[in-house]
């Protein structure tokens, strides 16, 4: 596992808020690790056709991937166009926690909690048979940990119509926001409540498929107690 500090590019280098910029590499691991949902941004189309698309996709990490610094995968059909358009071509990966709701005195200073991941790179189509079914496992597994070794082998026909795109983990920034409101001192004096709403994902209980014949199993189980089901 690479941990060599944060050296953003000129393509990651955080201009504005630069307090809130912080250049461990650990702390990308645990906002990824963290992470359920990504959003890849990638322009699709030729000439004056061309649009960017930002879509959420499932995602899993490799800290010890093939990648230069590690490896960030994400799947989808292989009929899919942003897929396709993703291939050899940079992309934007973005993950982003909210972690609360920040009321100033000012609408000025009022502001959001968050933990923000952007990872900028090329996309390469994983292609060593290998490779794609611990990185399909990966992503299963990051969804509930320990998933994909209870569950039947994948077919052909399944492997066949999934692709998986690669991008390594160098060229990436990382910001954070947390605490409470920064207010002008003139408006602490007017007396005007100020503070922070905290905010979290919080798991249900699991709920059995409707033709379910066994109980809940401990790997969803403990997912659920992990993010905070008592």
């Amino acid at each position: 596992m690479t941990t060599q500090p944060l050296s953003p590019t000129p393509r990651t280098t955080v201009t504005r808020g630069r307090n809130r910029m912080l250049d461990e590499r650990a702390v990308l691991h645990e906002v990824l690790a963290d992470g359920l949902v990504a959003h890849l941004a990638v322009t699709v189309g030729e000439g004056a056709a061309a649009h960017p698309l930002v879509l959420p996709t499932a995602y899993a990490v490799d800290p010890d991937g093939p990648d230069e610094a590690g490896t960030l995968y994400v799947h989808g059909s292989v009929a899919a166009g942003w897929l396709r358009a993703s291939t050899d071509r940079t992309v934007c990966v973005t993950v982003t926690h909210l972690d609360g709701l920040v009321a100033a005195r000012s609408s000025f200073h009022h502001s959001m909690n968050y933990r923000c991941a952007v990872v900028i790179g090329q996309a390469r189509l994983v292609e060593d048979d290998a490779e794609r079914a611990r990185a399909l496992d990966l992503i299963v597994d990051h969804v509930i940990p320990g998933r994909s070794a209870t569950l039947r082998a994948s077919t052909r026909k399944e492997l066949a119509a999934t692709s998986v795109l690669a991008v390594a983990l160098l060229e990436a920034s990382v910001k954070v926001r947390a605490g409470g409101p920064v207010d002008d001192p003139d408006d602490v004096v007017d007396g005007t409540w100020a503070g922070h709403l905290p905010l979290r994902l919080v798991a249900e209980a699991p709920v059995d498929a409707d033709d379910a014949s066994a109980p809940v199993p401990a790997d969803v189980l403990d997912r659920a107690r992990s993010l905070g089901r008592a």
